[in-house]
């Protein structure tokens, strides 16, 4: 189980690292234009996010359910916040991720603008390097903040 960890906290970091570096950098090569607002990038990107954010909400889990079992009814601790933080962000993230995957995939779905599917975009670009990165990190140090 301990390798299991150590290859996701790899694989989680180095998907923050990779959405990260290619929101900052993307503006900077990639014209956008009618046709294709994004570049193709991102349709390698977005398949390694998906994995992400289910490996996210898998360990994310398990954390909050170690984090609610070792204190009393009453104790907050830090491990619980950020345990609790991590997981809600988690499927926070995934909810906007799939929405906007999904209509990616689906052109027809007209309810939402572009100017607000590339806002999301970006929330999600945004809030994804640093849900991941925290995570991977938590589990390449064995499953502790210490």
């Amino acid at each position: 189980m301990d390798t299991l960890k150590q290859l996701s906290g790899i694989f989680l970091v180095l998907v923050a690292i990779a959405v990260a570096v290619h929101t900052a950098v993307e503006p900077l090569y990639h014209v956008s234009g009618e046709g294709q607002p994004y570049s193709p990038f991102w349709d390698i990107l977005n398949p390694l996010m998906a994995l992400a954010i289910a490996l996210g909400v898998i360990f994310g889990y398990c954390r909050k359910k170690a984090a609610d079992s070792e204190g009393g009814s009453a104790v907050v601790t830090r491990e619980f916040v950020a345990a609790n933080a991590q997981f809600y962000g988690f499927l926070f993230v995934g909810i906007l991720f799939f929405w906007n995957y999904f209509i990616t995939l689906s052109p027809t779905f007209t309810a939402a603008g572009g100017d607000t599917i590339s806002l999301v975009w970006i929330l999600i670009d945004a809030m994804l390097p640093l849900l991941t990165g925290a995570m991977g990190m938590f589990l390449l140090r064995g499953g502790s903040d210490g």
